[in-house]
């Protein structure tokens, strides 16, 4: 890349010889060495002239001897100039007066810094005023001078003594300097402590040349007679010095801040920055000439060479400390009248530029008399857009640089930064990825949020499905130029660039024959051994390791994206088990695919995040399924995204029978699973092992899915009916019981009332329809079972049905009466009394059936005294008494033996009234003697005896209340024979003699005594 375009003439035919320039807005101001000073207009060339300048003014003796260094200071509006040890300033434009800084004599160098710094008032410590602070640093002979203006105004001057003189002096922020005393000793120097610090540097390794050793010391000793320091601040906080052929970084405490040193392939005469590159000129013969240079260098002589025979100006990049540009003298004008002068000088005579600021190059010959008649030039070196140079850097396929160069650029200088950065670190991603830097690309593409469908695009079709892109497809798919040439240094080697030549990543593997059967594998590309061989297609794939690398770290890619993404599903509400009311992959191209944006995933809509989610998955399950077969049952059994058709036919050539089954319920193609389990049942010969999964499958459908569960479970029926109905008596799911019972029934009619017994005793239903179902169930069967003669069972199942409507109360009786055929009479007896025609049941216990211990038990269970059915007992004994039906037995016995039971529910009275005339006491006698002991004819003599008792009582009460005392002065104490007064009382009874109250347990002894003699 050449960040700088071809220099252009600003000034030709310059008579005098320049010592020093300096550029400020649209002037160019160049110091001669008589003293004189030139200034050119750069804004008023025309299209016509050779030239991009105007001479405007010429001062003339503003100086004795060579103007050494020119600076600017804008408080002052005054130019800086150094000439004869002295600085002087001349303020702009008049140049008069001039103020020489007559503290600073001896002055070798200058250097001149503007900051703006916050100023705090006195009064008020919270408000801060900004201020412009210049400072100018002098060195002069073993001291330096520190001048200082804030807004224009001169404040104290600082100086302090020095080991050394500084030569050159380059400011790293507003209170360090750095100063190159020789070319070998640097100092930085601390404005506000007045102190310095020697600079560091690494001790240049010593090298052995041989025979040669010798004379290349020589050179370079007789090149160090005339060498000199340089020295350029290239940021806040640091400076670049320069030792023989190296450069070093270094910071405001003296030591090397990074460990890249810039290598030139010898001293360097001068050196300038404009950021982010460092600009040098280099003698001739110590360049070597190379393709790109020889294009450059067409004015030279064309003979072989090594070396370029002219002075050379090469850029060097700050960040990469990488030359990036080499432009041998003289630089090419096409268009341009200027006769080309191979044997000239070049200079740059700036010792510290404006980072923005263009550069100016000086350019005399070095025969006097030419120089004499051409005189000299100076040429202009102008930067490229910064966007175009980024582009020619991505171009090149350089994107480490190309983002150092970004990182160094503000969004004022280049709007669209951000976009940039994104694109070409996804590039670098890419480079990286393709030198086998797995880590350090994923790394980049999670931190991007990049597509994922491009990132798995990377791998092979095995594990990419039609996603894979080819190795030359890369760098356009993320962004990139179509022609693209990545640098060298940004593959693991030069196999990995011809591979990507010669094909595809699906290239592979040439095999070798082994004694003991192993694949001996030898790839093409890092990818070769991704690829399964054919005759191994059920084994684990065997990986090298740098291809184990890189599908671990499409793993973690995978395992990073696949939680995200579905928590971004889940804020809009949507999971992955509605993955089957969504489109799938294979209904979306592949061009839709990686067009899908790079943003955050809170970014992107509903479909969008749906397809980041079936790429993830599908990548994921396809990885896992070549590489790490274990893990996938933990992925099927959850909820996921994969896409089904891009992994069936895999898992069913490897058998990997039980991960589909589950993959297909995760993606509710229930069909395609039941089907499968089928078809598995084939292969096994117990009838448990045969319909076990397709019972548990189907017990975990939902009602949703009832027809697919109906049509499933008819093949599970034909091969077991108890295994069949075990599907519709599932604790997890609860299916329409009404549907289950009609699709049962239509099977067997028996199956039906096993599930609604289920339904009754386990689940506890209680709804009139079930019971009412399940009684006609049992009649159809007990009827149907009749018919076929199949009296086992007719006799089990009738006598279910009777304990059913006989213990249940959820049923209709008259619904299930309606129904019963004419021969089925304990069934009506307990239909009608549950409908409370308890003389019709009774007549069926005693006439149809002749059951007279079941009609008696029949009367014990509705008997309840004092309610309508207290009489029930009695109803049944006229029933054997006063029989309705002719052509009886004998029923006297039967009752007999009921009143002797039951004799205590049965009314006396009404009971003799029924008896037969010809009925002897003695056969009723037990019933006679119960009723006589009935309670029934003592009850009002009982009554009236209460009563008169209750009057009694009434009356001693009334008479011992109207009893009492008269207590007057006179009355005398029976037992103190003293008067009562007003004394506290004591009455005895039953006299009612009147004592104190102190008195009384005397008194009381004292009756007490009498009342016993």
């Amino acid at each position: 890349m050449a960040p700088f375009n071809t220099p252009g003439i600003v000034v030709t035919g310059f008579k005098e010889r320049p010592e020093s320039i300096l550029a400020q807005g649209n002037r160019l101001y160049i110091g001669t060495s008589t003293g004189n000073l030139h200034i050119h207009d750069l804004s008023d060339s025309t299209s016509k002239s050779d030239v991009a300048s105007v001479l405007v003014e010429t001062k003339k003796g503003l100086s004795r001897r060579a103007i050494d260094q020119l600076g600017y200071i804008k408080d002052l509006n005054s130019l800086v100039l150094l000439s004869e040890t002295l600085v002087t300033l001349y303020p702009l434009s008049s140049f008069s007066p001039p103020t020489p800084l007559t503290k600073a004599k001896g002055a070798l160098s200058f250097a001149t810094y503007s900051s703006v710094i916050d100023t705090r008032l006195s009064g008020d410590g919270t408000t801060a005023i900004p201020t412009m602070v210049t400072q100018l640093v002098v060195g002069c002979r073993r001291r330096v001078v520190v001048y200082c203006w804030k807004d224009g105004e001169a404040q104290e001057i600082k100086e302090a003594a020095l080991p050394h003189s500084p030569r050159l002096i380059a400011f790293l922020d507003r209170d360090n300097v750095c100063f190159a005393y020789s070319p070998t000793e640097y100092a930085v120097f601390s404005i506000s402590k007045l102190a310095a610090v020697d600079v560091t540097l690494p001790i240049a390794p010593a090298t052995s040349m041989g025979a040669l050793s010798g004379l290349g010391n020589y050179m370079m000793l007789s090149r160090g007679a005339k060498s000199k320091p340089n020295i350029v601040r290239i940021s806040e906080t640091e400076t670049l010095v320069v030792r023989d052929n190296q450069g070093f970084i270094v910071g405001v405490d003296g030591k090397q801040t990074r460990p890249d040193i810039i290598d030139w392939p010898g001293p360097p005469e001068e050196i300038a920055y404009v950021s982010p590159y460092v600009f040098s000129i280099l003698p001739p013969g110590t360049v070597p000439v190379s393709d790109e240079e020889g294009g450059l260098s067409s004015g030279l002589s064309t003979s072989p060479q090594t070396t370029i025979p002219a002075p050379v100006v090469q850029v060097v990049s700050s960040i990469s400390a990488a030359p990036v540009q080499t432009l041998p003298f003289p630089f090419p004008q096409p268009n341009s009248n200027v006769p080309a002068n191979a044997n000239c000088s070049i200079r740059l005579l700036t010792a510290s530029l404006v980072a923005k600021s263009p550069l100016f190059l000086v350019s005399t010959p070095v025969d006097r008399t030419i120089a004499t008649t051409e005189g000299s030039c100076v040429w202009k070196f102008e930067m490229k857009p910064w966007g175009e140079q980024i582009d020619e850097l991505v171009q090149k396929g350089s994107y480490a640089n190309a983002l150092a160069l970004l990182n160094t650029l503000d969004t004022a200088v280049l709007p669209d930064k951000d976009e940039r950065c994104t694109r070409i670190r996804a590039l670098n991603a890419v480079a990286q990825f393709r030198a086998g830097k797995h880590d350090d690309a994923i790394n980049s593409f999670l931190e991007l949020d990049l597509n994922p469908a491009k990132v798995v695009a990377l791998y092979p079709e095995r594990v990419a499905g039609r996603l894979s892109v080819p190795q030359d497809e890369w760098i356009p798919l993320f962004g990139g130029p179509a022609n693209s040439t990545p640098k060298p240094e940004d593959s693991t080697s030069a196999n990995s660039s011809d591979t990507s030549k010669e094909g595809s990543k699906e290239k592979l593997i040439e095999r070798s024959p082994s004694p003991t059967g192993s694949v001996r594998v030898r790839s093409k590309t890092m990818f070769g051994s991704l690829l399964p061989s054919a005759a191994k297609d059920d084994d684990v794939v065997s990986l090298s390791d740098d291809s184990t690398r890189a599908v671990e770290v499409l793993w973690r890619y995978l395992t990073d994206r696949r939680p995200k993404v579905a928590g971004a599903l889940a804020a809009v509400n949507i999971t992955s088990a509605q993955s089957h009311q969504w489109p799938t992959l294979s209904e979306t191209s592949t061009e839709e695919l990686f067009s899908l944006p790079n943003v955050p995933l809170t970014s992107l809509t509903p479909q969008q995040l749906i397809h980041f989610a079936q790429i993830v998955d599908t990548a994921l399950f396809k990885s896992y399924l070549l590489y790490r077969p274990a893990l996938l049952g933990s992925l099927c059994r959850v909820a996921n995204w994969c896409e089904v058709s891009e992994v069936e036919e895999e898992l069913r050539a490897r058998e990997k029978f039980a991960e589909l089954i589950f993959l297909y319920n995760g993606k509710k193609m229930h069909a395609k699973a039941l089907a499968l389990l089928q078809q598995l049942s084939e292969n096994e010969d117990d009838i448990r092992d045969k319909l076990d999964p397709t019972v548990s499958y189907l017990q975990k459908l939902g009602p949703e899915y009832l027809d697919q569960i109906f049509k499933s479970a008819r093949w599970v029926f034909d091969q077991d009916r108890e295994m069949g109905l075990q599907i519709f008596m599932s604790e997890d799911v609860e299916l329409p019981r009404s549907h289950v019972v009609d699709y049962l029934e239509k099977i067997d009619p028996q199956i039906s009332a096993r599930y609604i017994e289920y339904l009754i005793e386990e689940k506890h239903e209680d709804g009139g329809m079930f019971h009412d179902r399940l009684a006609e169930l049992y009649l159809s069967i007990t009827i149907s079972a009749k018919k076929r003669g199949d009296n086992q069972k007719r006799d089990e199942t009738y006598a279910k049905l009777l304990h059913f409507i006989d213990t249940t109360n959820h049923y209709h009786p008259a619904r299930l009466y309606g129904r019963l055929s004419e021969d089925l009479y304990e069934a009506r007896a307990i239909l009608l009394g549950r409908m409370g025609r308890h003389e019709h049941a009774l007549e069926l216990y005693a006439y149809k059936l002749g059951n007279f211990q079941k009609a008696e038990e029949y009367c014990k269970r509705v008997y309840h005294p004092d309610t309508e059915t207290s009489t029930v007992f009695l109803t049944l004994l006229k029933l054997y008494l006063r029989p309705t039906a002719k052509d009886l037995p004998n029923l006297l016995p039967p009752a007999l033996d009921l009143m002797r039971r039951q004799s205590h529910r049965l009314n006396p009275v009404e009971t003799l009234q029924l008896l037969p005339p010809l009925v002897s006491a003695e056969e009723v006698r037990k019933f006679l003697q119960q009723a006589l002991r009935m309670p029934v004819c003592d009850s009002h003599v009982v009554r009236e005896i209460n009563k008169a008792r209750s009057e009694q009582v009434a009356r001693t009460l009334m008479i011992l209340e109207s009893r009492r005392v008269k207590v007057t002065d006179s009355r005398i104490c029976p037992q103190c024979h003293k008067r009562l007064g007003s004394s506290v009382i004591a009455v005895h009874a039953p006299r009612g003699e009147v004592t104190h109250y102190q008195c009384r347990e005397a008194f009381s002894r004292k009756l007490n005594s009498l009342r016993q003699s």
